[in-house]
């Protein structure tokens, strides 16, 4: 996906989705369940990730720590289905609704934030979520 030169004004109120990169080439993507809309996760994604998502109606990333593209789901079988794809208003940032085909965390939980941070007297702590 090439970036349009755009105005500021055409950016953010008009209606060419012109996905702004980070010097990395990378945007964020929070991914949301849309039945309920639990944050599932968020990571980045390059133009190739965003291409392939829209492509494939299935949540692809890219990895920092690995280097290469990956689709949600592709080892475990939990995938996540796009339902619909919004951009925030200066477009470096996606908000993904998805529906989840089995736990969206590594570990097995639900989402990858199941634990709270929690302030107190002995130092900050986590404690688990049910989620």
């Amino acid at each position: 996906m090439t970036d349009p030169v755009l105005t500021s004004e055409e950016r953010e109120k008009g209606l060419v989705f012109a996905p702004k990169f980070d010097a990395a080439g990378l945007l964020t993507a929070v991914v949301v369940d849309a039945a309920d809309g639990t944050v599932l996760v968020v990571a980045h994604m390059n133009a190739e990730a965003l291409a392939k998502t829209l492509e494939t109606g299935k949540v692809h990333f890219w990895s920092r720590s690995r280097g290469a593209l990956w689709m949600k789901g592709e080892t475990s079988g939990h995938v996540l289905a796009v339902e619909t794809v919004l951009t925030d208003c200066d477009q470096d940032a996606l908000l993904i609704r998805a529906t989840p085909a089995g736990p969206t965390c590594h570990t097995g939980a639900r989402s990858c934030f199941y634990r709270e941070v929690i302030p107190g007297e002995g130092g900050v702590a986590l404690r688990r979520k049910d989620t």
